[in-house]
């Protein structure tokens, strides 16, 4: 196996809560470490702290979806979508759970 996969910090993988304000309710996240990271370097991209981020991602989703079934996941996802267009990757916007879909 890939040292590169395997030999990750296992500080980057530890679950971190953290208490946000989203619409005035406190509620807590649970993410690892890396994740919390990434958001951090995505909010101060954006010119925003993490909580006001998550606020304004909440609150688009919301106005867009109506539900965020899983916010948690959401964010996880976020940081795969920054990562990508970082890395100048194109990932298909629609994939089904059923259908895998590959990038070469």
């Amino acid at each position: 196996m890939c040292q590169i996969y395997s030999g990750t910090e296992p500080e980057l993988y530890q679950c971190v809560s953290r208490s946000v304000r989203i619409n005035g309710v406190v509620t807590s996240l649970r993410l690892e470490l890396r994740f919390w990271q990434i958001l951090d370097e995505i909010a101060s991209g954006e010119g925003f702290s993490t909580p006001q981020f998550l606020g304004k991602i909440h609150d688009e989703v919301v106005a867009t979806r109506g539900d965020i079934p899983n916010f948690a996941s959401l964010l996880r996802v976020i940081c795969t979508v920054y990562l990508e267009k970082q890395a100048g990757l194109h990932v298909p916007a629609k994939a089904t759970a059923t259908e895998p879909r590959f990038v070469s």
